[in-house]
């Protein structure tokens, strides 16, 4: 019983941090609120094993120690589980996500799960160190609590393509049946009623790397998916099912290395196009830096 604040304090700052990083955005995910108690609930089992690693190794239950770390390493099943789930739900998508991005995304929620742990952990080692009266280490639990979450959530936070790329907005027209951004060939638009919704709604950006690092980034094919499904999602599209000439569409100018989208927004607000486009992740499996090898080097 002599480590009961201990595990009760360090529990609760885990479980906390977890809530606290558990946010439903524009990609309305984890649903609300059945996701949300499947992830608060393998956060609070996190957040245990956390507070329980100080006060077994203190009492030489080195055994234990051993058990938890082998507990821990079972989380590594919530990202096949999340993997599963958004695959189950890809076929549901108007503009899909792409597998790059749906990896992207259940490595994030396991890796959340390990955070709860960290944060967990450190504020058992503050409660440990004995404080005296109660309510100062009360106080330094909570302070502990809180920064480690605020760093690790720093830490975690990946790049928007407003970081890597200038984005502006650029001109689409036809040359016959083509639609073309700037001379980059889109794609093939047969219908004339759809070139006269492109040409009355239609909104294209380019999407200029700023460097040879971002430029490998952006040649990701996954990359260039989770650009055209998140900005689709952030601003809506004019598009019903089976309507293949309306899917956002991003393709690659292989000279410049620079992107371009096209689509149909439900709205054709420019600012808010390019808002959303600025804000797309960076997926950290596309991450590329050529700069870092002496070939990429001589080649710049």
């Amino acid at each position: 019983m002599k480590h009961i604040f201990t595990l009760v304090t360090a529990t609760g700052a885990g479980f906390l941090a977890r809530l606290y990083m558990l946010r439903r955005d524009y990609r309305q995910y984890p649903s609300y609120p059945q996701g949300w108690a499947v992830h608060l609930f393998v956060g609070f089992i996190g957040a245990a094993i956390g507070a329980v690693i100080v006060p077994a190794v203190l009492e030489k239950e080195y055994a234990a120690v051993s058990f938890l770390i082998l507990a821990a390493s079972q989380f590594r099943e919530v990202r096949n589980v999340e993997r599963a789930t958004l695959g189950a739900m890809e076929s549901t998508e108007l503009v899909q996500r792409g597998t790059a991005y749906i990896e992207g995304i259940a490595r994030v929620f396991e890796a959340r799960n390990y955070l709860s742990i960290w944060v967990a952990f450190s504020v058992a080692v503050v409660a440990e160190l004995g404080v005296e009266p109660l309510w100062v280490r009360l106080g330094a639990c909570a302070l502990a609590g809180l920064l480690v979450t605020m760093l690790l959530s720093r830490l975690m936070r990946g790049l928007k393509i407003g970081d890597i790329a200038a984005v502006e907005l650029a001109q689409l027209y036809f040359e016959g049946a083509l639609l073309k951004v700037e001379e980059t060939v889109m794609m093939n638009v047969g219908l004339h009623a759809a070139r006269a919704v492109y040409m009355e709604r239609g909104l294209a950006a380019k999407i200029i790397p700023d460097g040879p690092n971002a430029k490998a980034t952006l040649a990701n094919l996954g990359q260039m998916q989770a650009i055209a499904h998140d900005v689709a999602a952030m601003i809506g599209v004019y598009m019903d099912v089976g309507e293949q000439e309306f899917i956002p569409m991003v393709r690659r100018n292989p000279g410049s290395g620079c992107l371009y989208l096209v689509m149909v927004p439900s709205e054709a607000d420019e600012q808010a196009f390019l808002a959303a486009v600025r804000r797309v992740p960076v997926l950290e499996g596309a991450v590329r830096k050529p700069l870092t090898s002496v070939a990429g080097k001589m080649v710049d």
